[in-house]
Parts: C-alpha cells; sequence; structure tokens
C-alpha cells in the first residue's frame, strides 16, 4: 500500500507499492495488514515421500474439510514443536487463503504431504517406530504421552472422525473425557489438547 512504510530494502525478492485501490482489489480480507506476497508452494508439499528426518513430532489430519480448522491445527502443531503433518487429499488445502490466514504465517514452518498415499505413508512411519495415536470417541479416556518417543497424533474429520483404515493402523486409540453438556469437542481444540499433552509428556 502507498502509506506502508516498512524497510523494503530488507527483502530478497521483487517489491512492488500499491496504492489502496489496488491492494483493495487483490486482498481477500475487510483488514488487511498491508502486505501481500506471491510465493512458491514447497515443492515436495504433494510427494509420497516422507522427509529424510521427519523429526519426532508428527500431525495427521484425515478428512477435515474446514480451512480454518486446518490452519488452526498446523498453526499449534508449528506452536508446540511438531516437526510436520501429513494430510489426505480430503483435508483443506493448507495453501488456501482461509486456511493460510489461521495458521498466521506458520503454514511453511512445518514440512507438509498431502496426498492419497498418506496412510501408506503412516504405516511407514509405525514401522520407523512411530507411534500412532488416533482421536476416536470409542477410544480410551485415560492415556499417557511420552515426550521420549517418536509420536504420530492422527485427528479425522469434524463429522465423522478417522477412517477406520487409519484406526487400524494406530496403536492407540483415545479421547478427551468430556460432561454430558456437550456432544463433542471442536477438532481444532481437540488436537490442541492432544498436542500439548504430547508435548510435555502428560495425559489425563
Amino acid at each position: 500500500m502507498e502509506d506502508w512504510s516498512g524497510d523494503l530494502g530488507q527483502f530478497d525478492c521483487q517489491v512492488r507499492k500499491l496504492t489502496n485501490q489496488q491492494f483493495s482489489s487483490i486482498s481477500n480480507t475487510h483488514t488487511p495488514q498491508g502486505i501481500i506476497a506471491v510465493v512458491k508452494l514447497p515443492a515436495d508439499t504433494y510427494s509420497s515421500d516422507l522427509p529424510p528426518e521427519p523429526g519426532s513430532r508428527i500431525l495427521l489430519l484425515e478428512n477435515i474439510q474446514d480451512p480454518g480448522n486446518t490452519g488452526t491445527l498446523l498453526r499449534t502443531a508449528a506452536a508446540l514443536g511438531f516437526s510436520g503433518a501429513l494430510l489426505s487429499t480430503q483435508t483443506a488445502d493448507p495453501f488456501s487463503p482461509k486456511a493460510v490466514q489461521a495458521t498466521a504465517g506458520s503454514v511453511l514452518s512445518l514440512w507438509i504431504r498431502r496426498n492419497a498415499g498418506y496412510l501408506q505413508m503412516a504405516a511407514s512411519l509405525k514401522k520407523m517406530g512411530y507411534e500412532i495415536m488416533a482421536a476416536d470417541v470409542g477410544g480410551s479416556s485415560h492415556v499417557e504421552f511420552s515426550c521420549n518417543s517418536k509420536l504420530v497424533i492422527a485427528l479425522g474429520s469434524e463429522g465423522c472422525g478417522l477412517t477406520q483404515e487409519m484406526v487400524q493402523i494406530a496403536g492407540c486409540r483415545f479421547r478427551i473425557p468430556i460432561t454430558d453438556k456437550v456432544e463433542s469437542l471442536n477438532v481444532a481444540v481437540s488436537g490442541a489438547i492432544a498436542m500439548f499433552c504430547a508435548q510435555r509428556g502428560i495425559g489425563w
């Protein structure tokens, strides 16, 4: 925007200053912060190969359709030290505008794999010694997380939960105990609770 006073010289890229009218015409937010970037997506986002060093904490999102929930979960994962995320193709595109906005810019701080082979990739991680822990309404209400183990936390769609194929891969199924005043928790809230406990090595 023409009234933005930031230091343009700090960016190693081409920078254009726009008028307020030009900026508003290409921004999809009502209160933009004055910067819009055109960036190239990571080349391996849709790869079926895991990173050489996946890290010790991984998030798996299966068929989570709301981009706000997807973005919030990725932001929480980044905040709590998770290395990467596996996404099914039915999960909202993590690079859609609403999802990126929900990540508050943290979407590029995780490795992401979004493809139809996510179940095979989860099975490969299990063979590599990762514990697969699945959030499931039929799971145990008592769970302990170890901060020293390699871990994948799997979360399913807001309406249907995880598929049976994913549940069968998991070595542990858990649920978060809640009162009978509500039917369920938002998937982003459930994921945040589980990831925080995993990061601290505690349970409930």
